[in-house]
């Protein structure tokens, strides 16, 4: 299992809104598939974007940890779980469209 906190704290103008909440995200992925390694890089690139500094980010690969799918009920990879703030939610996908991806993080852009 792998951890990577956002750093930095500054945003700009543009990008999304959040409202200053701090977002606790688990990503659950198939080894290095290509797939999974495309939701991990789409994945980064959209918080390194919309909310840096404002985030926790665990990888899991399921392969290698799957007592960790079983857990959190996770039946197809990669599936990305907002833990917090609350709702939960899970998307599932490479997470290459970043408005359906904004909309499930409860993050939209600003007017």
């Amino acid at each position: 299992m792998m951890k990577k906190r956002g750093e930095g704290t500054s945003r700009e103008h543009g990008k999304a809104e959040s409202k200053g909440r701090k977002y606790h995200l688990r990503l659950y992925v198939a080894g290095t598939s290509r797939r999974s390694l495309r939701a991990m890089q789409n994945l980064k690139k959209l918080l390194d974007e919309e909310l840096e500094g404002q985030y926790e980010l665990e990888i899991i690969d399921i392969y290698q940890q799957p007592i960790f799918a079983k857990e959190g009920q996770i039946v197809a990879a990669p599936t990305l779980v907002k833990e917090l703030p609350e709702p939960l939610r899970k998307i599932v996908g490479d997470l290459s469209n970043a408005e359906k991806v904004l909309a499930g993080l409860d993050v939209y852009p600003r007017e």
